[in-house]
C-alpha cells in the first residue's frame, strides 16, 4: 500500500504554501515509523492551544511607538494579533476584507477604546518595499489604508507564539489567554474578543452586516440594506451611514430611533441600478463621528445563451475549488461544493448546462484558501488551475463569460450574472429542454432534472465506457413539464457513465461521474 502525506515546514522561509515535496511511503511499517517521528520531531513546534497563556512581548512599530502587551492587558483591553507575511495570499485576501480595520475603527482607540489590533509582518526576508507593495515579495500595499499598528521583522514573536503557518491571527483576554479565532468575520471577532474574555463595550457600538441584494439583472433596480446590532452599553439613536455603488457616491442615509444593548435592527439604504463594488460607512453614531465601513459586491448580468458550458481545470489542492449556479429564486440547478474534487488534482471537468429562457442566474466560483487557482505561485512544480463559462449556440462560441486562469491572480469567490437572452439551437433539437445531472460529480446518487414541451413516452438508460448498459429505467407515459428522477450509481464502480435520456420524442446524452 502507498501512501502520500505533505509534510509542513517549520521555520522560514514559508512561500511553499507551508508544505514541501510530497514524499511517498511504500509500507504501513514505514508510514508508522515516520508518523511516530514527525509526531515526536514536531511536537515541540505545536500551535499554542486555545487556553494557554499568551507569551509576553515589547515591539516598536513603523511610526516608532513602542507597545508592551501586557501593559495593553492589564488595562482590560482585548488583543487582536495578525501574524502575517507581506507575500502571503489569503493573508493580502482578508487584509482586503477589511474585516481588522472594521474592529479597530469600531472598538479601538478612537472608537469605544476596548480592543487593539496588531499586524505582525513575521517574515524577516521582507522589506520596508514589501509593506509598501513596491518590493518583490509582496501582495499589495499593506500599509495605506491601515488603521491599527504595524509591527515589522516580528518573527521572534512569531516563534514565541510556536506558529506554523500564515495568517495566524489570535484573540488575547485581558486574563492573558489566548484563542486562535482565525479568518473570522467581524461578528464572529466581535464574539471572540468580549463576552468570553469577560470584557464589556463602553458606550454605543453598532455592528452592521449586509443584507441587501448581491445580484442585479438586465438593469433591475435592486436593494441595499443592513442589519446592525448594538454591542455597546448605551442605545443607539441616529446613525448616518455614506454608501458609494461602483465608484459613485450616493445619498447618504439617514437613520433614527432606539436600538437597546444586543437589540437589532433592520435598516433599508435604498434602490440602485448600478452594479459593482458596493462600500458602505457608518459615518456618524448619536451625533459623534464614527468610521465603520463594510463592502459587498452586486454583480450585474451578461446575456446569454439558454446552452453553456462551465469548464474546471483543477490545480493542485483541488479541494479548495467549489462552483455553483443559481436561479432568480436562489435555487441552485448546478455545481460542485467545496470538497468535491478532493483527489483529483490537474483534471479537466466539462459541464453542458441548459438555462431557462429570459431567466437570471448567478455564477459562483469559490477557492477555500483564498488563493484562487494560482498555485504556481507556491513554486514551479505546481500547475496552475482554469475557469470558463461560455455561451454556444450549437458548436459555435456565442459569449465567454467568463476566462479565468490562475495566473490572473488570487481569490476567495467570484461571482456573475447571465441574463438568458437568445434560445439556441443544441437545446432545441440535441437536448430535451433544461436537462440537467446533479450534483455531478456524485457520490453514489444524483438527479437527473428535465422539462419537456409535451407528453410521451420517457426511458432513462445508462452505459459504462465499454459499453455495457447498468441502468434501464422505462418510466412510462408523462405529462409534460418538470421532471426529476434519482438515478442510484452504488453498486457501480468509480467512474464515468453515459445516461441517455428519451423524452418528448428527443434525445439527449450526458457524461456524469460517479466519484465513490
Amino acid at each position: 500500500m502507498e501512501f502520500v502525506i505533505k509534510i509542513p515546514i517549520f521555520g522560514n522561509p514559508f512561500k511553499k504554501r507551508n508544505y514541501l515535496k510530497p514524499y511517498k511511503l511504500f509500507n504501513m511499517k514505514q508510514f508508522y515509523m515516520l508518523f511516530a517521528a514527525l509526531t515526536f520531531g514536531f511536537s515541540a513546534m505545536a500551535q499554542l492551544p486555545d487556553g494557554s497563556t499568551a507569551p509576553d512581548f515589547t515591539a516598536t512599530d513603523i511610526n516608532g511607538v513602542e507597545w508592551n502587551l501586557y501593559t495593553l492587558l492589564d488595562e482590560g483591553k482585548t488583543v487582536i494579533l495578525d501574524f502575517s507575511a507581506t507575500w502571503c495570499g489569503p493573508c493580502w485576501a482578508y487584509h482586503e476584507a477589511h474585516v481588522l480595520a472594521d474592529l479597530h475603527t469600531t472598538f479601538g482607540p478612537d472608537g469605544t477604546n476596548d480592543l487593539v489590533v496588531f499586524y505582525l509582518e513575521s517574515d524577516d526576508t521582507t522589506t520596508q518595499a514589501d509593506l509598501e507593495g513596491t518590493g518583490t515579495a509582496t501582495a499589495g500595499d499593506w500599509i495605506t489604508g491601515t488603521p491599527y499598528p504595524i509591527i515589522d521583522n516580528a518573527s521572534n514573536i512569531f516563534d514565541n507564539y510556536s506558529n506554523t503557518y500564515y495568517p495566524t491571527i489570535y484573540t488575547v483576554c485581558p486574563d492573558y489567554t489566548l484563542t486562535e479565532s482565525g479568518q473570522a468575520s467581524f461578528d464572529d471577532h466581535v464574539a471572540a474578543a468580549f463576552a468570553p474574555c469577560e470584557n464589556s463595550v463602553t458606550g454605543a457600538a453598532p455592528i452592521a452586516s449586509y443584507t441587501g441584494d448581491t445580484s442585479a439583472c438586465g438593469g433591475a433596480e435592486w436593494n441595499a440594506s443592513v442589519e446592525v446590532t448594538n454591542a455597546g452599553s448605551d442605545a443607539v439613536t441616529t446613525m448616518i451611514f455614506e454608501i458609494t455603488v461602483d465608484g459613485a457616491a450616493q445619498t447618504p442615509v439617514e437613520w433614527t430611533g432606539n436600538l437597546a444593548t444586543l437589540g437589532t435592527e433592520s435598516v433599508d439604504l435604498g434602490s440602485y441600478t448600478a452594479t459593482g463594488n458596493v462600500d458602505i460607512n457608518l459615518a456618524s453614531v448619536n451625533g459623534g463621528e464614527w468610521s465603520a465601513s463594510l463592502s459587498s459586491y452586486v454583480a450585474g448580468s451578461e446575456e446569454a445563451t439558454t446552452y453553456v458550458q462551465v469548464r474546471i481545470l483543477t490545480d493542485d489542492w483541488p479541494e479548495e475549488t467549489g462552483w455553483s449556479v443559481t436561479d432568480s429564486q436562489g435555487t441552485e440547478i448546478a455545481g460542485v461544493a467545496t470538497g468535491g474534487y478532493n483527489g483529483q488534482n490537474n483534471a479537466e471537468f466539462f459541464y453542458d448546462i441548459s438555462l431557462d429562457l429570459n431567466e437570471c442566474y448567478s455564477f459562483t466560483l469559490t477557492d477555500g484558501y483564498g488563493d484562487g487557482m494560482f498555485a504556481t505561485q507556491w513554486g514551479t512544480q505546481y500547475t496552475d488551475g482554469a475557469f470558463h463559462v461560455i455561451s454556444y449556440d450549437g458548436d459555435v462560441v456565442v459569449t465567454e463569460h467568463i476566462n479565468y486562469v490562475g495566473a490572473d491572480g488570487n481569490f476567495s469567490v467570484v461571482t456573475f450574472g447571465l441574463e438568458v437572452t437568445q434560445a439556441v439551437g443544441i437545446t432545441e433539437a440535441e437536448l430535451t429542454s433544461s436537462v440537467n445531472v446533479f450534483p455531478n460529480p456524485f457520490n453514489e446518487q444524483t438527479t437527473l432534472s428535465f422539462t419537456t414541451a409535451k407528453a410521451g413516452d420517457a426511458t432513462i438508460v445508462a452505459y459504462n465506457l465499454v459499453g455495457e448498459k447498468v441502468i434501464d429505467m422505462n418510466l412510462g407515459n408523462i405529462p409534460a413539464g418538470q421532471q426529476r428522477v434519482e438515478l442510484n450509481f452504488a453498486s457501480m464502480e468509480a467512474g464515468i457513465y453515459l445516461v441517455s435520456l428519451t423524452a418528448g420524442g428527443e434525445t439527449s446524452t450526458l457524461r456524469v461521474t460517479n466519484a465513490n
